[in-house]
């Protein structure tokens, strides 16, 4: 027993020596960017369950360590939380970066609300998502009215087109989820496929402040993100229900988004509205009615060195255009401007009859990124749009069901960028970006088509600098050259090919003749260099200056270059012109921030030259088979547009806060002396909003909406004599309506059930009194009033 006892000792004795726990690890804590040591961080090791800490060369020491893995917790301000385990087998030493930089790169949401700056020095303005929500039922156009200086030109009160400082259409780039939307924006008609229920924040850039999203924004960028990742383990998600008694109509959201602290996230989205007839205060607007659908998936892996995502969305729109705004004739729309309403008023429906748009919108994305130490961020990026729409006349006979005007156009686009970040007092940006798209004009519809075939070919490159000169100067600057190819195949008349005088410049293109029309394929190449610069000068704590000058190009769209027949949705005949130049802007525009305490001041200013402006206006009218028609032709001239926006808060108490937001600009036509038209008119906003967050977190604001008449419009009015009784009319299109003024209450209230679950009651009241008037910026004006009162309410849960 002794023998046994004795050999068992000696084991253990061996085992003992050979586990001498005397090995040490020699950590180094760096920048993951610029290599400088991360002093003061707090190294918790769970296999000991005690704390390090690194000294002012970054360095720790771990000693007493067996053989094994150990687990190291590194923390430390302004730093990402980082767990990294190793294999100890005798002495060690590791090199560990984190990012000490994170809150300025913007990797992690802290808040929900979190405010993120697209920009530098340019002119722009972040919406957040306790603002967005209150449009839960409009549209993009709607909410984006909430920033100075930005109008919409609407056709009625479901196609809001928004007009950021007088310029609208292809001239404005919007980007959703980093991907630029393809849907055929040339129709004032053609308001953007945007459900506003998916955006987190929306930051607003007027004038070209933004070269990595295209340098053709001669108006300005709208770029709208999704909510922000949070990396933590949690499941979230918020419903939202509303009606409106004006148009009898309703909308329900939904969202859920899972994270977990790895980085992995997923969510889906989702959104249903019907609205049926719209009411002016006096007469019912047949066939107003709306029907959108939306859906979105998004997930993917969010970390700080690396990571990837996976989007889609789906959206599709069937919009009634108000009956009465169909004419026969250019003596229907003299008949209807008389009038002073509606020719033709219906007892409220749901049905969307003709004329009427069907629109339906994919997106597919695909995208990744990586850091490298030392060095920067690289971006790649793949995504596919499919735009289809649909456009129904009224038509009688076999044709009513089919549409007049059906497209399809496909995008495919690839991009990379790379941010080279390892020196954040001065910032480098460049990337690349190739296009193809391929633009199908059904020939079944029976109708000449207005839109050609085409394909067009892009490609963009572009650099960006930013340089932190001192804690008062930021400058930053940058280039891009895009280079842009359409192809396209359209029919022409011979008689208006003669009548345009395309026979003498461009007979070269065509390739095959006709009877009665030419099949001709012009081919376009357009080089185009864009570039900004500007400087922002923190004067103290309580006053800013910025200053930029932007450069930009915008090729001619296909609409401007090759419209050629009857916009039936518009009620039109379109001309564009082959012979176009590119429009060259160059804008500058200064913004002087002003803000205490309680009072916030901000002034934003800004001249614009666009040389060879492309803009659509009234001419006279053509004769068609089925009578005259109002003509309206694409011109080009040099134009210039300047203004001031003015935004002013103050808080009068901790409760009762007062907000004005003013805007006014100018448009000229420098060759013939005329105001631009379309141009909006001088307008101010001011709103008292009461605040009590102990109640619920209550607020209840009343608005005031006063917009003035616009006294400076080109005259384009034009006689046409009546065949039937010779007499000569004034076709009156030019002519503003009168000034408005509108009274707007809101008001919401927070329940909370508990720390995750809350639910935000809002009611809002829209032209209280029950106002009639007519905007100029809509298209519908000529026939009938714009909306009455609307009361609406809204749940949110949020979970």
């Amino acid at each position: 027993m002794k023998y046994y006892l004795l050999v068992a000792l000696s084991v253990l004795n061996l085992i003992g020596f050979s586990q001498e726990c005397d090995h040490i690890f020699l950590g180094e804590l760096s920048d993951f960017h610029d290599k400088t040591p991360i002093i003061g961080a707090t190294i918790f090791i769970q296999n000991l369950d005690k704390y390090v800490t690194s000294d002012i060369d970054g360095k720790f020491k771990i000693e007493n360590l067996c053989d094994g893995e150990i687990t190291l917790v590194i923390s430390h301000i302004s730093c990402e939380t980082k767990t990294v385990k190793f294999m100890v087998k005798g002495d060690i030493y590791k090199s560990i970066s984190l990012e000490h930089h994170i809150e300025s790169l913007g990797e992690v949401s802290v808040t929900g609300n979190a405010t993120k700056q697209e920009t530098t020095t340019a002119q722009e303005t972040v919406l957040k998502s306790a603002v967005l929500k209150r449009y839960s039922s409009l549209s993009l156009g709607d909410a984006l009215k909430e920033v100075p200086g930005v109008s919409s030109i609407n056709t009625g009160n479901t196609i809001v087109k928004p007009m950021i400082n007088g310029l609208y259409g292809s001239r404005l780039l919007i980007m959703n989820n980093n991907v630029r939307l393809q849907d055929q924006e040339w129709g004032i008609e053609h308001a953007p496929n945007v459900d506003i229920n998916s955006a987190g924040q929306i930051s607003v850039i007027k004038g070209s402040g933004a070269l990595a999203y295209g340098g053709d924004a001669v108006g300005g960028v709208v770029v709208i993100n999704p909510r922000r990742v949070l990396l933590k383990d949690t499941l979230y998600g918020k419903t939202t229900i509303g009606g409106q008694t004006n148009g009898r109509g309703y909308n329900i959201s939904t969202s859920l988004n899972k994270t977990f602290a790895s980085g992995w996230f997923a969510n889906v989205q989702g959104a249903i509205k019907q609205n049926g007839d719209f009411e002016a205060p006096d007469y019912n607007l047949t066939n107003t009615g709306l029907k959108s659908n939306s859906f979105a998936l998004q997930g993917g892996k969010k970390a700080f060195e690396s990571g990837f995502e996976l989007y889609y969305s789906y959206i599709d729109n069937e919009i009634g255009i108000l009956r009465a705004s169909h004419i026969g004739s250019i003596f229907d729309l003299e008949r209807a401007i008389n009038a002073g309403q509606p020719l033709v008023v219906n007892d409220f429906s749901y049905d969307i009859n003709v004329p009427k748009q069907e629109v339906t919108h994919h997106v597919a994305k695909a995208s990744y990124y990586k850091r490298f130490k030392n060095f920067g961020k690289v971006n790649l990026q793949y995504d596919y749009q499919n735009n289809k729409r649909l456009e129904f006349d009224v038509r009688i006979g076999d044709r009513r069901f089919i549409p007049a005007v059906d497209l399809r156009l496909q995008t495919h686009t690839v991009s990379a960028d790379v941010n080279l970040d390892s020196n954040l007092d001065r910032k480098v940006n460049f990337g690349i970006m190739g296009r193809y798209q391929d633009n199908f004009a059904n020939p079944d519809t029976g109708v000449r088509r207005l839109i050609p075939d085409f394909d067009k070919y892009d490609f963009g490159a572009y650099t960006t600098a930013e340089w932190q000169l001192n804690d008062k100067v930021i400058v930053d600057a940058g280039i891009r050259y895009d280079f842009n190819r359409i192809d396209a195949k359209k029919f022409y008349l011979k008689s208006r090919w003669n009548e345009r005088g395309y026979s003498t410049d461009f007979s070269d293109i065509i390739i095959q003749d006709f009877p009665t029309q030419y099949l001709t394929n012009p081919v376009f190449n357009y080089h185009n260099i864009s570039a900004s610069a500007g400087i922002k000068y923190t004067i103290n704590d309580s006053n800013e200056v910025l200053f930029n000058y932007s450069l930009s190009s915008r090729p001619p769209n296909v609409s401007e270059l090759f419209s050629d027949g009857l916009h039936h949705s518009a009620a039109r005949f379109e001309i564009g012109d082959l012979r176009f130049n590119k429009e060259i802007s160059n804008r500058v525009s200064g913004t002087y921030n002003y803000s205490l305490s309680r009072f916030n001041f901000l002034a934003e200013i800004f001249y614009n030259r666009v040389a060879d402006f492309i803009y659509l206006r009234p001419f006279d009218f053509i004769s068609t088979i089925r009578g005259p028609f109002p003509l309206w032709e694409y011109q080009q001239t040099d134009a210039e547009l300047y203004g001031i926006d003015i935004t002013a808060k103050y808080d009068v108490t901790n409760n009762i806060k007062l907000l004005n937001k003013t805007s006014f600009i100018k448009g000229n036509d420098l060759e013939t002396n005329l105001p631009l038209i379309d141009i909006p008119s001088f307008n101010t906003n001011n709103q008292i909003t009461y605040n009590n967050e102990d109640w619920y977190n209550f607020s209840a604001s009343l608005k005031s909406e006063w917009v003035f008449e616009q006294n400076e419009f080109p005259d384009f009015n034009f006689d046409i004599q009546n065949q039937l009784t010779g007499q000569m009319l004034t076709i009156d299109i030019s002519t503003p309506p009168p000034a408005y003024h509108l009274l707007h209450f809101y008001t919401e209230a927070t329940f909370s059930f508990s720390k995750e679950i809350n639910l935000n009651v809002a009611l809002g009241v829209n032209n209280i009194f029950d106002t009639s008037y007519r905007n100029y910026l809509n298209r519908l004006r000529y026939f009938a009033d714009d909306l009455g009162r609307n009361i609406t309410l809204q749940l949110q849960l949020n979970y």
